[in-house]
C-alpha cells in the first residue's frame, strides 16, 4: 500500500469507526435550523445518464422529507473531477452535496492531481444505491457462454473490439477482463457508452459492459447476446444469465454504486438530517419501483455503514484499476 493509500485508509477507518468529522465546531442554531433554504446536488454527470436519473429520484423524493427543494447541478467532465472539486470547496453548510458514484473512485486513480484529497474532502451521508454490469457481445459472435467467447477471441487475436467510454466502470471491467483472460481484443474509447452499444448494433463492437435496464430491451430483442452478470448473485431480470463466479471469473465480480457526500466539515446534526431523509426516501416504494426500472437496488444504509463501506471499496479498487492499464486520457 502507497503512501496515498495509506493516508486514506487512516482517515477513512477514523470515519468508519468513530465517525470523527472534522467541523464540529459550525453553528449549532445553523445546524438546528436546516435546512432554510433549497440544497444544491452536484451531479458531475450529463443530464439524462444513469446516474443522474438516479439523483433526480431521490433527491425529489428526500427533498419531500427535508421541506426543501434540492436542485440538481450537472458538472460533467474529466472522469467526474470537474463537478466533485466543486463541491470538495463548497461551504460545509449543508448546502452542497455530490452524489459520488464508483466513477468517483476509480477517476482518483486515473487522475492523480483532481484539486481535492479524497481522505480529507468530504464526508458520507448516505449510501443510495448497487447495480450490476452485464458482459454483452454481438450476436455474430459464435459464443453462447463466458468460456466459449474467451476461445473464440483466443482464437482470433486482434479481430474482436471492444467499446466503452473513457475513465467509466465499462473501461475498467473491460480491460480487466481482458487481462484476466489473456486474451488480445482491440479497445475501442467513446466519449461515452451510448455510442459503443450504437456501433455494437452496427457491427463495429463485439464486447460490452453495460447496466440491466440499458441493455436488457436490446437483449430481450436478440439484438445483442449476454454472457455474464457482475453481482454475486443472478440479476432477477436476467434469471438465465449466469453470474462472473458462476463463469469462472471471480475477479469481475464488481457492482456499481453510487451514494450522497457532502464536504468535509459539514456539521454532523445536517449529516444526520441528511442521511434521514435519504434512508427514508430509499424506503419508498414508489421510489424503489422507479431505482428497479434503472436497475437500482436501494440501500439504506446509515453513515457509518456508509463509511465503512467506502472504506472497503477505496482498498479494493485502486489495484483493480492500475492493473487493467487504464489511463486517463
Amino acid at each position: 500500500m502507497n503512501g496515498w493509500e495509506e493516508k486514506f485508509m487512516a482517515r477513512w477507518r477514523s470515519v468508519a469507526a468513530g465517525f470523527v468529522i472534522v467541523g464540529l465546531s459550525a453553528a449549532p442554531a445553523a445546524a438546528q435550523s436546516f435546512p432554510a433554504k433549497p440544497i444544491k446536488m452536484v451531479v458531475p454527470y450529463t443530464p439524462g445518464s444513469p446516474v443522474d436519473v438516479l439523483a433526480r429520484l431521490a433527491t425529489q423524493h428526500a427533498g419531500t422529507r427535508l421541506g426543501q427543494t434540492i436542485v440538481i447541478d450537472n458538472r460533467p467532465g474529466a472522469g467526474t473531477t470537474l463537478g466533485t472539486k466543486a463541491a470538495a470547496s463548497a461551504d460545509p453548510d449543508g448546502y452542497t452535496i455530490l452524489i459520488a458514484a464508483t466513477s468517483f473512485i476509480i477517476s482518483s486513480v486515473l487522475y492523480p492531481n483532481p484539486g481535492y484529497d479524497l481522505a480529507k474532502s468530504f464526508a458520507p451521508v448516505s449510501m443510495l444505491a448497487r447495480s450490476p454490469q452485464v458482459l454483452v457481445i454481438a450476436t455474430e459472435v459464435p459464443a453462447r457462454t463466458v468460456a466459449e467467447f474467451v476461445a473464440h477471441a483466443k482464437a482470433n487475436p486482434n479481430k474482436l473490439n471492444f467499446g466503452f467510454g473513457l475513465g467509466t466502470l465499462p473501461q475498467i471491467l473491460g480491460e480487466t477482463f481482458k487481462a484476466v483472460t489473456k486474451t488480445d481484443i482491440v479497445s475501442i474509447p467513446y466519449k461515452g457508452g451510448a455510442q459503443a452499444i450504437t456501433d455494437m448494433l452496427g457491427g463495429r463492437i463485439h464486447m460490452n459492459f453495460g447496466t440491466p435496464p440499458t441493455l436488457l430491451p436490446l437483449i430481450q430483442q436478440g439484438k445483442i447476446r449476454a454472457l455474464a452478470v457482475t453481482t454475486d448473485a443472478r440479476y432477477h431480470e436476467m434469471p438465465d444469465v449466469p453470474t462472473m463466479i458462476e463463469s469462472g471469473l471471480p475477479q469481475l465480480a464488481l457492482t456499481f454504486s453510487a451514494g450522497v457526500l457532502a464536504p468535509a466539515g459539514t456539521p454532523e446534526p445536517i449529516l444526520d438530517t441528511l442521511n434521514a431523509a435519504f434512508r427514508e426516501a430509499l424506503k419508498s416504494p414508489d421510489l424503489t419501483v422507479s431505482m428497479a426500472k434503472l436497475g437500482f437496488q436501494p440501500e439504506p444504509w446509515s453513515r457509518q455503514e456508509y463509511a465503512a463501506f467506502l472504506a472497503e471499496e477505496m482498498k479494493k479498487w485502486p489495484p483493480i484499476v492500475k492493473a487493467s492499464g487504464v489511463k486517463a486520457e
